[in-house]
């Protein structure tokens, strides 16, 4: 048998595959005085209770200091929590982590006072204070969003309490966090030869996608019977997760948690439940699509471990992370040279952690510090690989010209238009690799990528958002998450999702278990949106060329600074309807045709 391949410790990578996590600061040490500056910065903020009410200038100076605060907790948070992603094992970075975490505890607790002060100011007085004090006027975003939701804040005793439990509430997502990314460990994977295969987080998925069908079986089955092992553990977790959540929105009177959630970023509760709605409508399509994946792979049985491997093989060579910034960086063409410009910086400079090593945090994303954003990838150079970098530098793109563009407090995009950037890349990605063919196997093997993104994203996504949303509405009707009914509401949904030419194999119904945007808070629902609005906004870009790339980047920039469906709307793209849902849903059907149709020929 082949030696298991040995994923490298982080001392092994090269210096310039690992991001520059020294422009946010040179040593530690200036990070811990940083962090001693932040603690100074509570009693500057405690003298403001009860004053900022009072005058225009009190509510001017607590503004500024709000800035100041931003700016700092901005810097280190994301050392602390970059150091630690490069290796969850070091001890110090994850000490590191809890301190800062302390700190905002601290300093959101201090600062709980101003909500409700703000919120007591009458209209008028408001009013009167931009009259008398026009500087105060470019907090007026910003102060507006605080004050919209007067409902739901309490009184400054309460609020202090709630921002106390901060730390508390963070708990769940940092007990998974540290079990999935640091402790836990999988049988290696045996593909159909006998060779072993090292199985991590970082290496599933490219398993999953593997030719060789032994490979794929057993790594699914190791993964989940790993996970599995821990399910009392992990369902408590989930449980403690969904909990929490609950208080909080109940404590700010709201009907539920996906309402508080939602609320936090102005996104109306219809548009999280229409486009479950608009998915449950189009579902023939994805049965459609499992049929035709069934048939053109040739087996009696499609089993779950069989929904990544690529339709079309031969066609699958891997890319060195070079090749695949060049590409990336051709297929962005359509939004302009200085678009480009930026993107070739952040390639240059070191804004990238390319390759996974032991310990590091799996998966991929991007960080938007305002030094530069800093993005994490385990690349692999497979197609997929290659989207991911799309993507994943369209958030960074997305958050430099929000930082570059706005005030430090509007300028941190709400997660609602999060994914819109990154999703756009991905299309103009495609595009761009569908235009250079003209080979009818090529075009089929893209096609068959394209219609991945659409299962995983707009169908799979959705899914994630509704177990989310009915384990959501379990707890607050009293039952219990235990492992039997987490897996049973999985199941459930699996099978609706995926239809009846698909065997749902008892393993998927443990997937829940290893996906950490359930402790995000109601994040995944967006991915889906974010991915119609992406649709739309990419064709938009091509059709219509430079006046549809002025008004994406007017998007780009916009931060926060208007609501997130007025931002789309800027762009060309209405999220409060199900257009943009329906029309990529129809794309994604004749997909499905040009397959079975190339595929035949």
């Amino acid at each position: 048998m082949a030696e298991a391949k040995r994923i490298p410790e982080r001392s092994e990578i090269n210096e310039k595959d690992k991001w520059a996590i020294h422009d946010i600061y040179a040593t530690d040490e200036l990070w811990e005085e940083d962090l001693k500056k932040a603690r100074g910065l509570l009693p500057r903020i405690a003298a403001f209770a009860g004053k900022l009410g009072q005058s225009a200038e009190a509510l001017l100076g607590f503004m500024k200091l709000e800035e100041e605060v931003a700016v700092l907790a901005d810097a280190l948070g994301n050392y602390a929590l970059r150091r630690s992603d490069e290796d969850a094992r070091v001890s110090k970075y994850q000490a590191m982590v809890g301190n800062v975490m302390s700190a905002y505890v601290e300093l959101n607790a201090a600062a709980s006072f101003a909500t409700p002060e703000i919120m007591a100011i009458s209209d008028e007085t408001m009013e009167q204070f931009y009259a008398s004090c026009p500087e105060l006027a470019q907090y007026r975003r910003y102060l507006d969003d605080i004050r919209r939701r007067r409902a739901h804040v309490l009184s400054p005793a309460e609020e202090k309490l709630l921002a106390s439990a901060g730390e508390m509430a963070n708990a769940p997502d940092n007990i998974y966090g540290m079990f999935n990314d640091a402790d836990v460990t999988f049988p290696d994977a045996i593909d159909g030869e006998g060779n072993r295969h090292p199985l991590s987080q970082g290496t599933y998925i490219s398993y999953m996608e593997s030719p060789d069908r032994a490979l794929r079986k057993s790594a699914f089955e190791n993964l989940y019977h790993t996970y599995g092992a821990y399910k009392n553990t992990l369902a408590a977790v989930l449980s403690a997760q969904v909990k929490q959540l609950q208080f909080f929105a109940q404590a700010r009177k709201y009907e539920s948690s996906l309402e508080a959630s939602l609320d936090a970023t102005n996104v109306p509760v219809s548009v999280y439940t229409n486009l479950i709605e608009a998915v449950h409508k189009n579902m023939d399509k994805m049965h459609r699509y499992v049929r035709l994946r069934k048939k053109l792979l040739g087996v009696d049985e499609l089993h779950m471990y069989d929904l990544y491997t690529p339709l079309v093989t031969g066609l699958d060579e891997k890319v060195g992370i070079d090749e695949a910034k060049q590409n990336v960086y051709d297929a962005l063409a359509p939004l302009g040279e200085e678009y480009r410009k930026v993107l070739k910086s952040g390639f240059d400079n070191r804004w990238i952690d390319v390759y996974e090593n032991a310990g590091k945090r799996s998966g991929a994303y991007s960080a938007g510090a305002k030094v530069h954003p800093f993005v994490l990838l385990n690349f692999t150079g497979t197609l997929d690989s290659q989207f991911t970098l799309a993507h994943e530098m369209g958030h960074a793109m997305h958050s430099y010209l929000s930082n570059k563009t706005q005030a430090p407090l509007d300028a941190e995009y709400v997660i609602f238009v999060a994914e819109v950037a990154s999703t756009c890349n991905e299309a103009l990605f495609m595009e761009h690799q569908l235009s250079k063919t003209t080979d009818k196997k090529e075009r089929a093997y893209l096609i068959n990528y394209f219609m991945e993104q659409f299962r995983t994203t707009l169908y799979r996504q959705t899914m994630f958002a509704e177990f989310e949303m009915n384990i959501g509405k379990m707890a607050q009707e009293g039952v219990a998450l235990t492992p039997d009914v987490l897996n049973a509401e999985y199941r459930r949904l699996n099978q609706l999702y995926y239809g009846e030419d698909i065997v749902v194999d008892d393993e998927i119904d443990m997937e829940w278990m290893r996906i950490p945007h359930f402790y995000y808070d109601y994040y995944v629902f967006q991915y889906a949106t974010g991915y119609a609005a992406a649709i739309a906004l990419s064709r938009r870009i091509l059709r219509e060329g430079e006046g549809a790339v002025k008004d994406y980047l007017g998007f780009l920039s916009g931060g926060c600074s208007k609501s997130p469906i007025d931002l789309l709307k800027g762009a060309g793209v209405d999220m409060s309807t199900t257009q943009p849902v329906e029309e990529a849903l129809a794309l994604f059907g004749e997909l499905i045709d040009e397959m079975d149709s190339l595929m035949q020929a």
